[in-house]
């Protein structure tokens, strides 16, 4: 195992500095694209006649259980490190498009993507069940910021469309899971269990994540105040990500939900209550860090992937099908939603133009499918599912990724977006701060 993890972290290591001196993408994407590029050199190689080098890449990745290192260990620390530097009163001035997106754009995307896939792979000849189709649905539709944020940030998006899908990508992911939960429970019990307890389960995994995660923020709020070391204060905040997430699986709590709210209530309160100046800046350093190198092991695994899944042209083509099935399904989910907030009753002051393209073309999948998906219980329909799963996370991540950027930059550049009246009075009020202190220093006996 730890030959395994050494062995990954090397590779890791070269593809993040191929990128960083050579392709220059966002981190995330970039070494994802070295790590299939490695994928389709092996394949090569393996097709002129020397498979070894083949072997043992997949001997090795057969040796990594994705699903567990996601959902126990890289889920965790990426939705705590996320929520811990989110400002709690700026998250709460989007709550509606936030709250609505998260919650009612799940949970409708999951029925549209489902009911779509049902009918399209019959289609391809495939006999997928609707309990698995919908599972697919409750897979795919959480979205994953980690490498849009990046692009987000020096593109000149405006603040509310940025919080608003810092929003939705922290909370989706804890939805998502609990409806993916929900749908594994059904199919593993082999009959469709009463409203009763799918009722019971949403609110034991989604309420219960909610409750557990804020008491593991309160004792690491009380463990924190007592103590000005760094070191410890590092060490309180890594027990209560993979320790409380260990906890939160026995408990049958969402895991993804309580990491969020854990790290809320450390990022808005017990680092500015709790701990010393000393501690904020060793936590903020360890977490950012801890987020940056997860990204990287997490996209270059997706990206090794493609040498051990079996797929052949009708797996492309449906997941063609179903890449622009997620898209539309994005589409309408957001539309009405944004549409509606657009009123001044509901927050229209939080709305941009080209927020809908915005968000549905950032609308990016990730790790977090693929995981969920190698959870599904094993046989034809696993295997159909986790193939597409696969396609449709690695054409969502290269086209949309690659491609993001530059809308952003086309709505909301610098030549295309006029400031508003706020922004230009504070940008008056600055010029006229530094004008009199110009003044004022040319003023002073010392000139």
């Amino acid at each position: 195992m730890i030959d395994i993890g050494a062995i990954f972290i090397s590779i890791t290591t070269i593809l993040t500095w191929l990128n960083y001196k050579y392709l220059k993408q966002p981190p995330a994407i970039g070494v994802m694209i070295n790590a299939l590029l490695l994928s389709i050199c092996i394949q090569v190689v393996s097709a002129l006649g020397y498979p070894g080098l083949k072997d043992v890449t997949v001997t090795f990745l057969g040796n990594i259980d994705f699903s567990t290192i996601l959902m126990t260990w890289f889920l965790p620390a990426l939705l705590f490190a996320g929520s811990l530097h989110v400002n709690l009163k700026d998250l709460s001035v989007y709550k509606w498009p936030v709250g609505l997106l998260a919650t009612f754009g799940i949970i409708v995307s999951t029925f549209v993507i489902g009911g779509f896939a049902h009918y399209s792979l019959a289609l391809f000849g495939w006999n997928v069940s609707m309990l698995y189709c919908l599972a697919f649905g409750a897979l795919i539709s959480p979205t994953d910021p980690i490498a849009v944020m990046g692009i987000l940030k020096t593109t000149g998006a405006p603040k509310p469309l940025r919080m608003t899908i810092i929003g939705e990508s922290l909370f989706n992911d804890g939805v998502g899971v609990v409806m993916f939960t929900i749908l594994l429970g059904i199919i593993a019990l082999g009959h469709e269990p009463s409203s009763y307890d799918i009722s019971i389960l949403f609110i034991q995994e989604g309420l219960g994540g909610i409750a557990f995660g804020a008491l593991i923020g309160l004792i690491g709020f009380l463990m924190l105040r007592s103590v000005d070391q760094h070191q410890v204060a590092v060490m309180i905040t890594i027990a209560m990500v993979f320790g409380g997430s260990a906890l939160a699986a026995k408990l049958h709590v969402s895991s993804p939900i309580a990491m969020v709210v854990a790290g809320l209530i450390l990022g808005n309160y017990s680092r500015n209550i709790a701990m010393s100046e000393n501690s904020r800046r060793y936590v903020d350093a360890f977490w950012e860090l801890v987020d940056d190198i997860c990204n990287a092991l997490l996209f270059v695994l997706i990206g090794l992937e493609l040498l051990i899944l079996p797929f052949g042209w009708m797996h492309i083509g449906a997941a063609v099908v179903l890449s622009v099935v997620v898209l539309l399904a994005r589409f309408i989910t957001l539309a009405p939603a944004i549409t509606a907030l657009r009123f001044k009753h509901l927050g229209g002051r939080q709305i941009d133009r080209g927020a809908i393209r915005i968000l549905t073309w950032g609308g990016l999948r990730g790790g977090i499918s693929v995981a969920l998906a190698l959870s599904l219980p094993v046989g034809a329909q696993r295997d159909i599912i986790l193939v597409l799963t696969y396609l449709v996370v690695l054409a969502s991540i290269l086209l949309q990724g690659l491609t993001i950027g530059g809308m952003v930059k086309f709505l909301y550049g610098e030549k295309k977006r006029k400031p508003t009246p706020h922004e230009m009075a504070c940008e008056a009020e600055a010029a006229a701060l530094a004008e009199s202190a110009e003044t004022a220093q040319k003023a002073s006996p010392s000139h």
